[in-house]
């Protein structure tokens, strides 16, 4: 679990995070949402201890990494895996590599448990036989996979996905998406993704915080967002005719399907 009270982060005289406060749970995607300049990717880097906030806590499991040492702060980072925007691979290394380096870094584990290790995260993520392939011999998808592995080679208790969908056609993103959700169904961590893809938050939005002008200004479930009256969040996920339409005949199916 990982709990936000009172988060407060500004940058001279401008508020950037104005007493965010949210809780995310272990076996969930927790998407932060919203439009540039709302303070989500701030948000971000507080929670990942990247920035320090002026004000408020961020509790790992009851620690809280605004005040906490230099020893507890490296023991929570060892826990969290992160798969950012470009993918960030090292064009000259190979998959195996690339997913293996992790395990150079922080553990002492013998070759040829490593190499075990890596085999089983390249097949969960569907990549049996690219381990030699370097990555500018693959896809973007598959490139984002190979940054998925790697994210989670070390079984880590949280998961930060920034961006997971940029730069990936609509059929590649459910692919991303739904592999992400499994994952971190089976691994019972605590993912965080910030992203502007609306088919992520409609599809996998277990838990979903709106930022606004650096407030929360909204919390809840893709279900939520459906029935949600906040013209604020309305105007940001359904902004065009055809997204309005599209959720009202969401919601007409979800009542029929409630019996409401």
């Amino acid at each position: 679990m990982i709990e936000v009270k009172g988060l407060h982060k500004s940058f001279g005289d401008k508020n950037v995070l104005i007493d965010v406060n949210f809780t995310m749970e272990a076996g969930k995607t927790n998407l932060i949402i919203g439009s540039s300049g709302s303070g989500k990717t701030v948000l971000m880097k507080c929670m990942i201890g990247l920035f320090r906030p002026e004000k408020g806590q961020i509790l790992y499991n009851g620690m809280d990494i605004v005040t906490a040492g230099p020893d507890e702060i490296k023991q929570v980072r060892q826990e969290i895996g992160m798969l950012f925007q470009g993918s960030a691979l090292f064009d000259s290394k190979t998959v195996e590599e690339n997913v293996m380096f992790p395990l150079d870094m922080f553990t002492k584990d013998g070759y040829r448990k490593k190499l075990k290790r890596v085999q089983e995260v390249l097949e969960r993520v569907n990549l049996k036989d690219a381990n030699k392939k370097y990555p500018s011999e693959i896809s973007g998808g598959m490139k984002k996979r190979v940054a998925l592995a790697r994210a989670i080679v070390l079984n880590p208790k949280y998961l930060f996905c920034d961006e997971p969908n940029s730069g990936l056609d609509p059929q590649t993103s459910l692919v991303i998406d739904h592999l992400i959700r499994e994952i971190t169904t089976e691994y019972n961590m605590v993912t965080v993704i910030n992203t502007h893809d609306m088919n992520t938050v409609l599809e996998s939005g277990d838990h979903i915080v709106y930022m606004h002008q650096g407030h929360k200004q909204w919390e809840g479930s893709n279900r939520d967002i459906i029935f949600s009256d906040d013209e604020l969040l309305n105007n940001f996920i359904f902004a065009s005719e055809f997204l309005r339409d599209a959720k009202q005949t969401r919601m007409r199916q979800l009542q029929n399907e409630s019996g409401e």
